[in-house]
């Protein structure tokens, strides 16, 4: 069979697509080399292994839904978070996507409730980081939860897949080309399947492939800035004034000395720091998870602290430059670093006694 179109990769991007393409009448298969989100499952998440075993795929970011699927489950309902989408389409059809987008979430089983911070609170938070050089981005938020994105993505499963062909645990090896133009992809097993165009939408842990496979095309890639950081953990109690009414503080700095920005990124309060795998990159890094039923809620929350430098000519490898930093954090630490601010503050490196303090 030759479909309209085969989408590569079956995160959020990928999912959207094919639901858009799918009622327009197209003929679509997704595929992605990763499992139905009702087989994703981590053993060290799960009890079953102390540490991580590096799962190929890793279940926590491939597989149906994407990495998202076991993140904290939140939805950013602000043109002011996120990517450049903005730029090409204009902020009112951003956020026509956006609603949109959030609509289909909320139709499988998304809470309904949504974090907005009080304007004259927000007005007040903001003040007083200024006073320190931050900048404070209100947003509305809806939390979904580590433990509820399942139960909605399998929800959209059971739509999609009704209508479009969904070929999971299929790695894709290559984009056919003929006559100049894509005509489907080839499968690691030799296969090809045919389609008049191909959408690649691999994300985070596809980002190598993705870009040896346009580079392959004679495709031009644009270099954005590379974000480096650090996973902060702090009692619950600490943040809590902020986090009750903005559940994700936004807060920015724009360094003094090489005006690079850094940023707060995905707060999960009262959420855990979890592993996670990069196969094509061999290392091993920390997201944070959140859940929002009570009896899966901790006493921490945890958030990155981002820094962002923009390169320019000649470097063109943001992917390699962030897995080379990655790679070292894991080879100095047998894994990924733990440090306790304290000692960081001493100049010392944590201790496995000093860290069970806290």
């Amino acid at each position: 069979m030759k479909y309209d179109v085969v989408i590569v990769g079956a995160g959020p991007s990928g999912l959207f697509a094919a639901r858009e393409l799918a009622a327009g009448g197209g003929r679509v298969a997704i595929i992605d080399k990763g499992k139905e989100i009702s087989d994703r499952s981590c053993p060290l998440k799960e009890g079953i292994s102390s540490f991580c075993v590096h799962c190929k795929p890793c279940n926590v970011i491939c597989g149906w839904g994407g990495a998202g699927s076991y993140s904290d489950g939140k939805l950013t309902l602000t043109p002011e978070f996120g990517g450049n989408l903005e730029q090409y389409i204009g902020r009112r059809e951003l956020m026509e996507l956006i609603d949109s987008v959030d609509a289909t979430f909320v139709s499988h089983g998304a809470s309904r409730e949504v974090f907005s911070p009080d304007p004259g609170f927000a007005r007040d938070v903001a003040i007083r980081a200024s006073t320190a050089g931050l900048r404070i981005i209100p947003a509305s938020i809806r939390h979904m939860g580590t433990d509820r994105s399942k139960e909605i993505l399998q929800s959209m499963y059971l739509e999609i897949s009704g209508s479009c062909d969904v070929m999971m645990e299929t790695v894709v090896d290559s984009v056919v080309i003929r006559d100049g133009r894509a005509s489907g992809v080839r499968l690691a097993d030799g296969t090809v399947i045919e389609a008049e165009a191909v959408l690649l939408a691999p994300g985070r842990e596809g980002s190598f492939w993705m870009e040896k496979t346009v580079s392959a095309l004679g495709l031009r890639i644009q270099s954005l800035p590379v974000d480096i950081g650090v996973r902060v953990e702090i009692p619950a109690g600490i943040a809590e004034a902020v986090t009750d009414q903005f559940y994700e503080v936004k807060a920015i700095l724009d360094t003094p000395t090489f005006d690079d920005q850094v940023r707060t990124f995905c707060m999960c309060p009262h959420g855990e720091v979890t592993t996670e795998y990069l196969e094509q990159h061999d290392i091993l890094t920390v997201n944070g998870h959140s859940n929002r039923d009570g009896n899966g809620r901790t006493g921490n929350t945890n958030f990155a602290i981002l820094v962002s430098t923009d390169f320019t000519e000649p470097f063109k490898d943001p992917n390699g430059y962030g897995s080379h930093i990655a790679r070292l954090a894991n080879m100095l630490g047998g894994g990924v670093l733990v440090q306790r601010l304290g000692d960081l503050k001493h100049g010392r490196r944590s201790t496995p006694s000093r860290i069970a303090r806290g």
